[in-house]
């Protein structure tokens, strides 16, 4: 299994802490947030991880390298000085994934979710981890119906985490939800095509009762950083 980190975000809500470093290279617990995902992918015995990238692109082979401290051979997939939002930088990424099912993480959470335990091979279009609805985020985004379905309606309602295993084929037909001219190359979202997945009984998931933060605000950023040192300590 491949893996896929978003990290191409402009980090505007975190400035001045982005205005020179971008979100994901942010440190909690004395290591970037990324590094957390990495360990864990290596871990796992992932060993090729794309890093898709944007804003201060140049910072991440520079912090990172390689990927070899890990045991990983990181490649980096620029986007240009737009990031091409989740789905159209999915879709620039593919190449560099190949044509198996892949993970994809956020690079600006932190969390406790055990990669290992996700399913390699998801009996659909995706696997989708969701948590509890966090305080800023309390309508969530998706049902999880007993037998493991996720749902655009439904009850409980939960967070989608950022973490998730997917097939190429989501991507299918993704002009068909875009409206206007997407530019090249193409930038869209991926929530759409996920919802006409779900639509379809094409979309799996679990619920994640573990630890999860999305680092969004320095607020959440200095809280995490204090639990991790805490809990190091």
């Amino acid at each position: 299994m491949r893996a896929l980190v978003f990290a191409a975000g402009l980090g505007e809500r975190m400035r001045p802490l982005t205005d020179h470093t971008p979100k994901p290279l942010l440190e909690a617990g004395g290591k970037p947030l990324v590094a957390w995902h990495l360990e864990k992918l290596a871990a796992m015995g992932v060993t090729e991880v794309v890093v898709n990238t944007s804003w201060l692109a140049q910072r991440f082979p520079e912090v990172l390298g390689d990927g070899s401290r890990w045991g990983l051979r990181l490649h980096y997939s620029y986007e240009g000085p737009v990031p091409l939002e989740t789905g159209g930088g999915m879709l620039h990424a593919l190449p560099l994934l190949g044509d198996a099912p892949f993970l994809a993480v956020n690079g600006d959470i932190w969390t406790d979710c055990d990669f290992a335990a996700l399913p390699r091979e998801p009996r659909g279009d995706a696997h989708l981890v969701l948590v509890d609805n966090p305080v800023h985020h309390p309508e969530g985004d998706f049902g999880l119906d007993p037998a493991g379905g996720v749902t655009v309606a439904g009850a409980p309602r939960l967070t989608y985490s950022g973490i998730g295993v997917y097939r190429a084929g989501v991507l299918e037909d993704w002009r068909d939800t875009v409206e206007g001219e997407p530019g090249a190359p193409p930038r869209f979202r991926l929530a759409p095509l996920l919802r006409r997945a779900m639509a379809r009984g094409a979309v799996t998931g679990e619920h994640h009762a573990g630890q999860w933060t999305d680092v969004g605000t320095p607020e959440r950023l200095l809280a995490l950083d204090r639990q991790l040192r805490a809990r190091s300590a």
